[in-house]
This record gives C-alpha cells, sequence and structure tokens, in this order.
C-alpha cells in the first residue's frame, strides 16, 4: 500500500453525485442511488490516487400507513438525507404515495419499534465499542463506509462493524487495500476523537489490528496514528485527574457537612439535657 498512498499524499477528497432514487421490492423503503467517488490529493492539490463506485442508501420508513400524511413526511427525508436535493420533493411524495398503497409483501414485524428508523438517533453510549448486534460482512464495507461520513450514532456503528471485520487477520488484507476505507477511519479518528471515546477505541482498536502485521505498519505511520493515540491517551488521563480531583472536592465537603450536622446534633441534646435538669 505504500506505492499506493505515497509520503507526499495529504488529504482525501470526497465527492458524490446523487441518482435516481426507488422503492425497495419488499420493504417500505426507498433506495437512494448514488456515485461515490474519492480523492487523494497531494500537497499542491493535484490528484493522486482516485476511485469511483456505484453506491446505495436504503432509507426505511417502517410507520408509513394509510393515515400518514406523504407530504410532510418526503419533505423529512430530504431534510435529512443528504443524497436528495430539494427538487426531487414531488418525485419522493409520488414513490411513498406508491409505498404507502402499496400491498405490503414484507414479514410482519412485532410492535417492538414503534418509531421510524429515519427519525432514530441512539445516544453517544448505545453503541459498545467492540459490541454490536449485527454481523459484519467483508462484502458490505463500502455500506460501512458510507456510514463513516453520516453523524455521530451511523460513525459509532460503522466504525463497530469494521472492528469486528479487523478483528479478523483474513480481512485484514482486502481492508488494507481499500485505500478510501482507512482514510476515512484516520479522518474521522482525527477529527471526532474528542466527541466519542466509544468511536476513537474502536477506531484506534482497528489500527491496532493492523499493526499485529508488520506488513500493515505503513498506513500506521502515514496517518500519524501512534502520535494521535498518544494525544487520545493524555487528553483521557487528565479528564480522569480532574474527575479524581472533583471527586476528593466533593467528598471532603460532604464530610464537612457530615460533621457539622453531628456538632450541632450533639448540641441540640445537651440543651435538651440542661433544661430537663
Amino acid at each position: 500500500m505504500d506505492s499506493m498512498l505515497p509520503e507526499e499524499a495529504r488529504f482525501l477528497k470526497r465527492k458524490v453525485k446523487g441518482g435516481s432514487i426507488d422503492v425497495h421490492p419488499t420493504e417500505k423503503a426507498l433506495i437512494v442511488n448514488y456515485e461515490l467517488e474519492a480523492t487523494i490529493l497531494g500537497e499542491m492539490g493535484d490528484p493522486m490516487l482516485g476511485e469511483r463506485k456505484e453506491c446505495q442508501k436504503v432509507i426505511r420508513i417502517r410507520t408509513l400507513n394509510e393515515s400518514t400524511n406523504v407530504g410532510n413526511l418526503a419533505r423529512e427525508i430530504i431534510d435529512k438525507c443528504r443524497l436528495i436535493h430539494p427538487t426531487k420533493l414531488p418525485e419522493v411524495e409520488q414513490l411513498l404515495y406508491y409505498l404507502q398503497n402499496r400491498k405490503d409483501t414484507a414479514a410482519p414485524t412485532t410492535g417492538a419499534k414503534k418509531k421510524s428508523e429515519l427519525s432514530e438517533r441512539p445516544l453517544d453510549g448505545d453503541l459498545d465499542a467492540t459490541e454490536i448486534n449485527e454481523t459484519a460482512n467483508i462484502n458490505e464495507i463500502e455500506d460501512y463506509l458510507e456510514l463513516l461520513y453520516e453523524d455521530l450514532p451511523e460513525k459509532l456503528r460503522g466504525s463497530a462493524l469494521v472492528l469486528q471485520l479487523a478483528r479478523n487477520p483474513d480481512n485484514l488484507q482486502e481492508l488494507f487495500e481499500n485505500e478510501t476505507v482507512v482514510g476515512a477511519l484516520a479522518r474521522v479518528l482525527r477529527e471526532d476523537w474528542k466527541r466519542s471515546m466509544e468511536l476513537s477505541t474502536s477506531i484506534v482498536y482497528v489500527f491496532f489490528c493492523f499493526s499485529s502485521f508488520s506488513q500493515f505498519h505503513g498506513v500506521i505511520s502515514h496517518f500519524k496514528i501512534g502520535a494521535l493515540t498518544m494525544q487520545i491517551v493524555e487528553h483521557e488521563i487528565k479528564k480522569y485527574e480532574l474527575w479524581k480531583e472533583e471527586l476528593a472536592r466533593k467528598k471532603k465537603a460532604c464530610e464537612a457537612d457530615g460533621k457539622e450536622k453531628s456538632a450541632e446534633k450533639k448540641t441540640t441534646t445537651e440543651r435538651r439535657r440542661s433544661l430537663m435538669g
């Protein structure tokens, strides 16, 4: 990979071009087709390596029913999916109307999930850094790459799935050869590590898996993962020390408050005895 990612490569340029929108054949969902072009640029901005891929994003709308306001739902989808241009609002409305009136051919689902997947945004801690209730597939790596360009919850999910793959040594070579995925992981780590400890742990763990084999050390050096990891560790140590100091102050305040209340209680008891005597 050193020949494919030379030292003079510095920047990753990502370009997304929206495409057609279709309905899912069996689910209440829209399929957004788009083209993803990733280019590695040199210091002078000249393209050094590029790759273009056709991708798809599935938007599931499980709460769509006969009483759903299709117009409002279409606007919500366009607001939340940057792959769909606002000028496609009428097309999205038509597709939703078709889904609304189409006979459901999918298997019935339980009522446990009442919210639409579109609107769900789990909190930072809802996804464990190394555990996820989903099995990763190396053939779906482009889908996981897409998640790394979304909001924090999607980045958490995408990094956890990539980590699943990286923990299997059989997948490391293929991951290593996918410059776009490796570059995206390094970028997310560099930009978002302060936002989520879970996210940074997952990505650092991926690079740790690479570090177990000498042929992959080049990519770790190239993206300066070692220095960044030390920066993250130092930051967490400082946070831990601040938490310790704050805990000690609160403990001291509680002890002082307890002594003061004990003294007041003792004084009150002595006064009562004096009055009774």
